[in-house]
């Protein structure tokens, strides 16, 4: 088998016995880094310590990972114009943090039969925020909610 030291120098092809007793003398483990090659190799490596590295450097690139939220912003089908103002001016605010938008439009008793106008208000806070974001999910209606998905624009 080809033998790696523990510096990452080549020790060249030597028996299984001998790169064995080689870790051994180091106090050190011996491990097998690309079994499928021809001849298999292996390296002298302290193999605790290089799980904790790895473990380190898993856990460091967990913390620069953002997680990215999906905020709820609910209207109804006949909302003011202040209203809109302010909860597009919200819903800009999120989508410029980095996370998406689900904007829902909630029907009570019988708006659901003039579905039309929840459309019309998903419609308005699409063209509203189309500077910044693109939708993700077009209108859609389940059962007394309509709902669509907005994500920021990406840069190209």
């Amino acid at each position: 088998m080809q033998l790696i030291g523990e510096t990452g120098e080549k020790l060249g092809v030597v028996s299984f016995q001998e790169a064995l007793s080689k870790a051994e003398d180091k106090n050190l483990d011996l491990v097998l880094v690309a079994p499928n090659s021809n001849p298999p190799v292996c390296k002298i490596m302290n193999y605790g310590k290089y799980k904790f590295e790895q473990a380190k450097k898993e856990k460091e690139a967990k913390k620069k990972q953002k997680v990215l939220e999906v905020k709820e912003i609910r209207v109804t089908p006949n909302i003011e114009e202040h209203d809109f103002g302010f909860k597009a001016k919200n819903a800009r605010k999120f989508i410029e943090d980095g996370n998406k938008v689900k904007i829902t439009v909630r029907f009570r008793g019988r708006e659901v039969n003039n579905s039309k106008a929840g459309e019309n208000v998903l419609n308005k806070f699409i063209s509203a925020l189309e500077d910044v974001a693109n939708v993700e999910k077009a209108p859609k209606l389940e059962g007394r909610n309509m709902f669509t998905i907005l994500a920021k624009k990406t840069e190209k």
